[in-house]
């Protein structure tokens, strides 16, 4: 049984270090990819680095909340403070997705049909998409994933997801702890399913991250969005824990709709990269 706080009281949780830990793991990661783009050997084991310090604070933050809400510290003023918070974690997690989207909508529609009326790169330089950038031959394209080959499946694998996390959700409104569990199960399997195409996608393609601003675009979007995927994975797998622990009632169960909210928003995001990134 969860203890009942206060209503009047707002919980004011004690100095942490969590968040100086998630700050020294984010800069680790970049670091770690900035060394791995100038093909410095030691990129790859800083990113290593980077992520298993940020595992560390999650699974560390995320205890000593699950903690805070067992033991009946937080009222409804501090449960919509929550939700509150979350609104705007995904609107920022939208505008860091616009600034790349806006990248890839302003080389594709604006400066190279510029630079092709300009003939400032070359003359006789025709633009067209996907470049392969400044460095390559003249008229020299690159070949583009098949939206209809692992992209489409992928796709599907997302919206199946985005089923599965939402039939648990009513599963559990319904106090169906089978249901719950069983569709929190199937949702983290999607997941790394996802995640498993998306390596071997890349693993596949016909250029890096290194070829013009396609490539970087591509890469850059692509990746940050399989990130969410496996950070989102992750969040599903604590959820999913909690849930075999019996922390869920129908009444009380903020936590899992964090994360299907946010979910759900990388299931959006995921639809936007395969109109405009692969297929359009």
């Amino acid at each position: 049984m969860h203890a009942h706080a206060n209503k009047d009281v707002y919980y004011v949780p004690p100095p942490s270090i969590w968040p100086l830990v998630g700050s020294v793991a984010l800069l680790t990661l970049a670091v770690g990819f900035v060394l791995h783009l100038n093909k410095m050997p030691a990129g790859p084991y800083v990113m290593a680095l980077g992520a298993g310090i940020l595992l560390t604070m999650l699974f560390g933050w995320f205890g000593a909340v699950i903690k805070e809400s067992l033991a009946g510290k937080y009222s409804a003023q501090v449960d919509r403070s929550f939700r509150w918070g979350m609104v705007w974690f995904i609107f920022s997690e939208l505008l860091f997705f616009t600034g790349f989207f806006g990248a890839l909508f302003y080389a594709r529609t604006i400066a190279g049909p510029s630079l092709e009326d300009s003939q400032m790169l070359w003359p006789g330089f025709t633009a067209s998409w996907p470049t392969a950038g400044p460095g390559a031959p003249a008229g020299a394209t690159i070949s583009p994933v098949d939206p209809w080959g692992l992209p489409a499946l992928n796709t599907l694998i997302l919206l199946l997801s985005g089923a599965t996390v939402t039939w648990a959700h009513w599963g559990l409104q319904k106090n169906k702890q089978l249901q719950l569990k069983l569709g929190l199960a199937v949702t983290i399997a999607l997941g790394i399913l996802f995640i498993s195409l998306q390596i071997h996608e890349y693993a596949e393609a016909a250029f890096t991250i290194r070829d013009g601003i396609y490539g970087a675009t591509f890469y850059m979007l692509t990746g940050f969005h399989g990130f969410h995927v496996i950070l989102g994975t992750v969040m599903l797998g604590v959820i999913f824990v909690r849930a075999l622990a019996g922390h869920f009632t129908p009444e009380r169960h903020f936590a899992f709709e964090a994360v299907a909210w946010y979910w759900h928003f990388v299931d959006v995001i995921w639809l936007l990269l395969f109109v405009f990134v692969y297929w359009v």
